[in-house]
């Protein structure tokens, strides 16, 4: 965890419908607490948290780790009522657009993906992620930067399912040449795009900086579709940025990316200017 975070749990965003289970699984801690007669300083002393963290917890305004109820529910001789919310937890730590996109993700069988400014986000490592992170303005705190990192690399086991959904990257050329965090960040960052393009159910391609007339220019473009024939999309340019679901705005989205697709290097040759990118770093 980065420097200075409480790895007790992350604070509860206001307004997140995740909100009243987090307060009832404080309710229950207090609960399995006091049954157990251990007092509030005991309990901190015991997980190795501060009494303060340990209130806060159970009046609902931090929410716990997973692991936290886990060691808990073994010195409170809570007989798993504290670890039946482990799972709920896990998913909570997620920021809710996070969760929201995530859930996406998890039902798509097949993900269009244009990134014209920044590397897409499944694609990310983790050094470089938290460097990207770290440019924002206004600056995150350490917890909300942590937060929003567990979230993007959490995302990444969309890659894990089985049978995995087909995906397609188009990335623009500036993505791969920026340096963010630096030199050496930028370099595990394409070796990591070379290894996740030789996977099966992945096509990336490059958009050279030359090709200066597509339909790319108004922003990023996702398009996720379902198996139920149904899909969700987004872009940047148009529909004030939120995420769309008529099949009339998702045939706009559908006909930018093939045009961006048609017109970005083949997977092949964008496999060949990755590696040149790399050489010359």
């Amino acid at each position: 965890m980065g420097e200075g975070v409480d790895e007790a749990g992350w604070d509860v965003e206001p307004g997140d419908e995740i909100e009243p289970v987090v307060q009832a699984v404080g309710r229950l801690l207090k609960v399995c607490r006091e049954a157990a007669g251990v007092s509030v300083p005991e309990l901190g002393e015991a997980m190795g948290y501060g009494e303060d963290m340990i209130r806060k917890i159970e009046r609902g305004a931090r929410i716990p780790r997973p692991e936290l109820l886990d060691r808990a529910d073994t010195f409170l001789k809570a007989q798993g009522h504290l670890r039946a919310f482990t799972e709920d937890m896990k998913k909570a730590r997620y920021p809710k657009k996070v969760r929201e996109l995530a859930e996406m993700e998890g039902r798509a069988v097949e993900m269009l993906l244009y990134s014209n400014h920044n590397i897409h986000g499944l694609l990310q490592t983790e050094e470089y992620a938290r460097a990207l992170l770290r440019t924002w303005r206004p600056a995150y705190s350490p917890d909300q930067l942590e937060r929003m990192l567990a979230g993007r690399m959490a995302r990444k086991s969309v890659f894990d399912r089985s049978p995995a959904p087909e995906f397609s990257f188009v990335q623009e050329e500036v993505t791969l040449r920026r340096p963010v965090g630096d030199t050496m960040v930028l370099r595990r960052q394409l070796e990591h795009i070379l290894a996740v393009a030789q996977l099966p159910f992945v096509e990336l391609q490059v958009m050279p900086t030359a090709r200066a007339n597509h339909p790319g220019t108004g922003g990023r473009i996702q398009v996720l579709k379902f198996a139920d024939g149904t899909g969700m999309g987004r872009t940047d340019g148009d529909f004030s940025g939120r995420p769309v679901s008529h099949p009339r705005q998702l045939r706009v989205l559908d006909l930018r990316y093939g045009i961006i697709r048609a017109q970005a290097l083949t997977p092949e040759e964008s496999l060949v200017f990755i590696e040149q990118a790399l050489g010359e770093l």
